[in-house]
């Protein structure tokens, strides 16, 4: 169980030393080294100012925007929630400057286009220099699959079935990109454009590619962008956010309101007119990079190190038999399956807070009282709820013209080890009540 949470965090500080699967290309190393020495920004990756504050073991500063600080007053207590830090309670950097606490540029993003929200300073007193090591979301899958075998009999017998039949109807119908995904992954690379396409037309019936895409884009946008702001964040120790948002929200109608990802896969023709939008000099390399850098990951967060990826097929794939080779994969669509069943909301705590409790107790053995994300060091930091030894602090705050904030009120709450419920949650639901992040059409 540890040794899974270890393989689904990732350091950016040091060599990688997770294995893949056999036949690849090109290695994790191999791809650290590029993202890190040949990319503009790459030096960010190891030298960035979330990562040195955390392993510096001084005061950590955190903000969280909230539309609940009455009901938080009036209960004196805080929860996690889920989503790309798994069970934390999302939030952003602040750095301590004499006039006030500056927010890392993904937390004033969130104060301009969260208007309605307060906000919330926290200051947490680690007891050590925090090892940096984010959680990546990406790679939950044996997670989330063990999670589902375990407290499969909270499943009817009909759910379950519908729920296996599901996933296998969805690998059956994304299997000819999957198979192209691993064939560029091994050396066989297909035309750029075309699969760009063949992607953008396989996402709805197979949403965790819409992820992969996003993450592949986002992480292009903030290595190869050379614009003023983008230096000007760099400089400060900061990935820019706000290209990567720009992105998202140019893509896919309403994904302001509700983030999801399921809904995110333009074309060629129109990933290149979006790229252009955020950036025009980065149209160039952008169809190449996703086509390798998405086909590796893939193949490296779906099968286990002992597959070779060159002789591998999704063609006439069998549950079981997938669970073995593919639980990284099976565990996505499982987890996403999951969620669309008419029942998630009764059963959502059944199978999200046992993660939660994993996570926890790794984070706790591990000396982490504030997971990131791994996927990439961006600036999306969390607190973890069940840390029992590190002080904290909680003050309602204040902006100034400056943009910089202000503690005025220190409240008189503390931290709950579980989950907030489902229905406070609502950047993760659909206008229907279920939990974002999934379609439920399969064909392509």
């Amino acid at each position: 169980m540890h040794a899974e949470w270890d393989n689904a965090h990732t350091d950016h500080t040091t060599t990688p030393t997770r294995p893949g699967p056999a036949g690849l290309t090109k290695t994790e190393t191999d791809w650290r080294s590029h993202l890190e020495h040949e990319t503009p920004n790459g030096w960010l990756l190891r030298s960035n100012a979330m990562t040195e504050t955390l392993t510096s073991g001084r005061p950590i500063h955190l903000m969280h925007t909230t539309v609940a600080l009455d009901a938080i007053r009036a209960s004196g207590h805080l929860y996690a929630s889920t989503g790309c830090l798994v069970a934390a309670l999302y939030c952003a950097p602040l750095t301590s400057e004499p006039a006030g606490l500056r927010p890392h540029n993904l937390g004033s993003y969130l104060l301009e286009t969260k208007k309605h929200t307060r906000t919330l300073v926290f200051e947490i007193t680690p007891d050590a220099p925090v090892p940096p090591k984010g959680i990546d979301y990406l790679r939950l899958g044996a997670i989330h699959l063990r999670t589902y075998l375990t407290h499969r009999s909270f499943l009817t017998e009909h759910e379950d079935t519908q729920l296996r039949q599901t996933v296998l109807q969805r690998i059956q119908a994304a299997a000819p990109f999957l198979d192209t995904a691993l064939a560029n992954a091994t050396g066989t690379p297909a035309p750029e454009a075309d699969f760009i396409d063949q992607l953008a037309a396989t996402v709805p019936a197979f949403p965790f590619l819409g992820y992969l895409y996003f993450e592949v884009l986002s992480e292009y946008l903030m290595l190869h962008s050379t614009s003023r702001e983008t230096k000007a964040y760099a400089q400060l120790g900061e990935m820019n956010n706000r290209l990567y948002k720009q992105l998202a929200f140019s893509t896919v109608e309403g994904m302001d309101k509700l983030f999801d990802l399921s809904r995110f896969h333009p074309r060629y023709d129109r990933l290149i007119e979006l790229i252009g939008q955020v950036e025009a000099g980065l149209t160039a390399g952008v169809a190449r990079y996703v086509r390798e850098r998405l086909s590796h990951l893939f193949a490296a967060v779906a099968l286990t190190p002992d597959q070779d990826t060159t002789s591998f097929t999704f063609h006439r794939s069998e549950f079981d038999a997938l669970v073995e080779t593919a639980p990284g994969l099976m565990g996505q669509l499982v987890f996403r399956e999951l969620r669309v069943i008419d029942r998630y909301p009764q059963l959502y705590l059944a199978f999200e807070q046992a993660k939660a409790l994993e996570a926890w107790a790794y984070w706790n053995t591990e000396g982490i009282p504030a997971p990131f994300n791994g996927t990439f060091p961006k600036g999306e930091i969390g607190i973890n709820p069940a840390y029992p030894r590190a002080n904290c602090t909680v003050w309602v705050a204040d902006t100034c013209e400056r943009g910089l904030l202000h503690p005025v009120e220190q409240l008189d709450v503390s931290f709950l080890p579980r989950l907030a419920e489902l229905s406070l949650t609502a950047m993760r639901r659909d206008q229907t009540g279920k939990a974002a992040g999934h379609r439920r059409s399969i064909s392509t």
